[in-house]
This record gives structure tokens, sequence and C-alpha cells, in this order.
């Protein structure tokens, strides 16, 4: 699946290395170019956010959280389809999170078609 514009991609925001590179093959694997961060302030540091088509991020990292990243990039009025996923969500996290413009919000571990249907669709909007 091509993605509008060659230097798009999907950007994947999680502190855990092994996670991070689970993701980036995953998304390899189905074709769909992607580059990971161990921070959310390294992903706002990198200018990437300008070119990231799609944002996995977990909601849970040290320093600044994956909720608190999204409200950076509303606040910045930086639209990105966003998948939160976590080992540590409830309810109230996920509503706030969807109504915040979050397009999914999984729970680890989840299934690798789920969170590509989930990036398809984002990327579809």
């Amino acid at each position: 699946m091509a993605i509008a514009g060659d230097i798009r991609f999907v950007a994947i925001v999680d502190d855990d290395d092994l996670m991070r590179g689970a993701l980036q093959g995953l998304l390899k694997s189905a074709g769909l170019p992607a580059r990971a961060f161990e921070s959310a302030e390294a992903f706002l540091h990198s200018g990437e956010q300008h070119h990231s088509a799609c944002l996995i991020a977990d909601i849970r990292m040290p320093g600044m959280s994956g909720l608190e990243l999204q409200a950076r990039l509303n606040d910045d009025k930086v639209s990105i389809p966003t998948i939160f996923i976590t080992a540590h969500g409830d309810s109230r996290m996920r509503m706030q999170a969807l109504r915040a413009g979050a397009v999914e919000f999984l729970a680890k571990p989840f299934d690798d078609e789920v969170l590509l249907d989930s990036v398809r669709a984002a990327l579809a909007r």
C-alpha cells in the first residue's frame, strides 16, 4: 500500500526496544514504511511529525506520555491519525484518547492483523 507522498511514513513511539523493533518489522513486512522513536520527546525533536502519515504510540512512557504527545500535537495543529497501544489501559484512558482524536486504542498483547487493519484505515483517512 502506497502512502501519499514518498516521504510519509508510520511513526512508532515506544520506550520498549523490543516493541519498537517488532512493530517496525511488522509494518515493513506489510509494505508500510516506518520510523521508530524511543520517546515522545525524541519524536518531537526530530521534526518528523510533519512527515508522519500515522502514529503508533505507547500510552505510558517515561517523560511525556502518549496522551501528552497527542495533546501537544493537537496544540501544534499537527493532525496525525494516532493508534495507541498500552499494557496498562483502562476505559477512562481509552475514552480520553479517543475523544482527543485517536483512531484506535489497543491493549497489549494485540493481534498483528488488527493493528495493520487499524494502520491501513488511518492511512486511508
